[in-house]
């Protein structure tokens, strides 16, 4: 039995103060909001100046094996640092910590495993009232069971084994689904579809569109209505059907709703406005929107990619944004004529199609490396004599 001070070279926070914004420096001021669980989400980060930067990261020094934990605010997302070029330009806001740790005793990938395990019991140290705060000192002072470099280095490899799966299988939903968004914005925001040279521009209430096509509501042409409102993440069950939450797919349900194609819209939070491809038996529950094309000449995969555009839905509220579903009825989208619809959707089809099979596999692999995850930390599942090939396992 350690503590992390022990096993850390340091353990602190980042810049107290503020920093100079300069958008497109890329050099990044994060805060807690932009840690999640296993990555660093770069999106909405802070851009600032390099000299701010160089200031902070005197004190950071942020190096791919570090791991951060968010310290205030929403406590206890853990992520280690990678090899990537965003690390060596990053610092970070007092609200998140870094840990350091002493490469020479302990694995950073088994020890980012072993706090993902305990994160409960960490989140417990944090105190205070209004804004629960995980102090620093509470941190350093963390008791840590540290077995054998030989034993965290298996560990390490089995669990990281399954991330790997999960990230490859990320990078290629991310290159299928912007394939089919490029299409999209080709054809429905250029309007350079198919022999679109040979088809005249006339006015609209949204501007100049291709002779033919027309402007309608999303209302006039999905069926649109608030999830089962009544349903809530306390009722998933270990197995069943697909449930839908304002967080996306993240659960399941002993019941489906609707055994269909659909769009599944998170109506509220930090998800507001992001949409979801829904296929087979699903249900959505609280703050979620769901909706489905009602016209033939109208595919979901359209409706799908039409309302990922950013800006797409009105939202009100600043603290807490949300859609209303009038809003959601109300929104103004083009509709081609049918033939290029038909050819559009026998396009973007396969790609989505591809895309959620490998999201689905990835449910599955976080569901296994979730159950994995505590019995190989606390020892319950014993690897000492797994046969596991080391050969380039991050040390």
């Amino acid at each position: 039995m350690t503590t992390l001070q022990d096993i850390c070279l340091q353990i602190t926070d980042g810049k107290h103060g503020d920093c100079q914004n300069e958008e497109g420096s890329g050099y990044y001021f994060v805060s807690c909001k932009d840690v999640k669980d296993g990555w660093v989400d770069y999106s909405s980060a802070r851009q600032i100046t390099e000299e701010d930067y160089l200031d902070a990261h005197r004190r950071t020094r942020l190096e791919p094996d570090d791991i951060l934990i968010t310290n205030s605010g929403t406590i206890g997302r853990i992520t280690l640092v990678p090899s990537a070029t965003e690390t060596g330009r990053t610092t970070f806001q007092k609200s998140v910590a870094i840990l350091k740790p002493r490469k020479e005793s302990v694995i950073p990938r088994w020890l980012y495993y072993y706090l993902v395990a305990r994160r409960v019991e960490l989140i417990a140290w944090a105190g205070g009232t209004a804004q629960k705060n995980l102090l620093l000192r509470d941190l350093r002072a963390f008791k840590v069971f540290e077995p054998p470099l030989s034993t965290q280095r298996k560990i390490a490899a089995v669990l990281s084994a399954y991330d790997n799966l999960i990230e490859n299988n990320l990078r290629r939903i991310k290159i299928l689904e912007a394939i089919a968004q490029l299409i999209y914005r080709e054809w429905f925001v250029n309007f350079r579809f198919p022999r679109h040279e040979k088809v005249r521009m006339v006015e609209s209430p949204v501007g100049k569109v291709p002779k033919g096509w027309g402007v309608m509501t999303l209302g006039e042409v999905a069926d649109v209505r608030w999830g089962d409102t009544s349903t809530t993440k306390q009722e998933y069950t270990a197995d069943g059907y697909d449930a839908y939450s304002a967080s996306g797919l993240d659960g399941k349900l002993s019941h489906f709703d609707y055994e269909r194609d659909g769009i599944v819209l998170s109506a509220i939070g930090a998800n507001c406005g992001v949409t979801w491809f829904a296929r087979g038996k699903w249900s959505c529950i609280k703050n979620t929107i769901r909706f489905w094309s009602i016209r033939p000449e109208v595919s979901n995969e359209y409706l799908f990619l039409l309302t990922r555009q950013p800006d797409f839905w009105k939202r009100r509220g600043s603290a807490q944004p949300f859609i209303s579903q009038g809003d959601a009825q109300e929104s103004v989208i083009i509709i081609s004529d049918p033939d290029i619809m038909k050819v559009f959707t026998m396009l973007v089809k396969p790609c989505l199609a591809k895309a959620d099979l490998h999201r689905r596999v990835n449910l599955n692999l976080r569901r296994t490396r979730d159950l994995l995850l505590p019995k190989l930390i606390s020892g319950e599942l014993d690897v000492s004599e797994l046969d596991i090939d080391m050969e380039g396992t991050r040390q």
